[in-house]
């Protein structure tokens, strides 16, 4: 690990600085989904009102092929109740096991809907597998913003620091907003471990020093999660920890673990794991920043299901 990258040096004194000001703690709402076990977190600077929604929800009925805005609205009524001004809908990758509900919330809501630069990996592979034709984009201006590693923005006073953290997807970012950093699928609480590394251009390795990126910073950094999926032995549901809990305690990549260990363990897991049921629908939506596909001549939308497919 580069113990001198920059943008790992700037997320760490973002963190830091946000101990030692109160005023550039976030406040952060979340709202948990039990069909797809996700969390779409809301974090806003409490002295300018400004939001970020983080990985949010469409819902999607494969059975029927109909989409409900039953998660969405709840984040709509909570940043209308709290008088919120939304400016960014960010997301962490392109999730295989949800729709993003991003455009429905910037009808809704306003903001730029944002993702990683290295979705354009992901958008060549799927656009080939689902022939998506040449309308299709691969160079992410289906989004309003691409985020470098080390790329910096505002939620109101507070600073976001970008964090390019590949190995599940290469697509996969963190944000750090003061003392809080937002890990999407890298990993998961202590007692569930760390995402897969089996998806189209995932890496163990990579994860491997990825997630190491992350629990390089302060002890006290606030990490918020993209799932949880109620492992046995727990009652709950939850989804944030800290960097300390999760290097004395994460059954995957605890402070023990080395990489080569990691990485043993990670591959001969995956070999085992289905795919998530909603990868098809999910990331040909997905890669097209929340949107479905156009329709047809016939004014219907489809997706695609490859069949026997390579």
């Amino acid at each position: 690990m580069d113990r001198h990258d920059p943008a790992l040096d700037q997320a760490s004194a973002n963190a830091e600085r946000a101990f030692a000001e109160p005023a550039l703690r976030p406040e952060i709402a979340s709202f948990f989904d039990p069909v797809t076990f996700t969390v779409t977190h809301v974090v806003h600077d409490p002295a300018t009102r400004e939001a970020a929604i983080i990985d949010s929800v469409l819902d999607f009925d494969p059975a029927s092929g109909r989409t409900a805005t039953t998660s969405a609205d709840a984040v709509v009524a909570h940043v209308t109740l709290q008088n919120l001004k939304v400016t960014w809908l960010l997301e962490t990758h392109a999730h295989a096991d949800h729709f993003s509900a991003a455009p429905y919330l910037q009808e809704k809501l306003g903001g730029k809907i944002a993702i990683g630069a290295a979705i354009t990996r992901v958008q060549q592979v799927f656009g080939k597998l689902f022939n998506a034709g040449t309308e299709f984009a691969c160079d992410g201006s289906q989004f309003d913003a691409l985020f470098e590693d080390g790329d910096s923005f505002a939620i109101g006073n507070l600073t976001v620091t970008v964090l390019h953290v590949p190995g599940h997807t290469p697509a996969c970012i963190a944000y750090a907003v003061g003392d809080a950093v937002f890990v999407g699928d890298t990993m998961f609480m202590p007692d569930y471990g760390t995402a897969r590394a089996d998806f189209p251009g995932g890496d163990a390795r990579t994860l491997y020093r990825s997630l190491r990126r992350i629990l390089a910073l302060p002890p006290a950094t606030r990490l918020f999660l993209c799932h949880d999926y109620l492992p046995e032995g727990r009652s709950d549901y939850v989804w944030e920890t800290t960097v300390a809990a999760e290097r004395a305690g994460n059954v995957h990549a605890h402070d023990a673990i080395s990489e080569d260990e990691f990485v043993a363990m990670r591959e001969a897991r995956d070999a085992g794991l289905a795919m998530p049921r909603l990868i098809l629908p999910s990331v040909q939506v997905n890669m097209r920043a929340g949107h479905l596909p156009p329709p047809d001549e016939n004014g219907i939308v489809y997706l695609k299901l490859p069949v026997n497919a390579v």
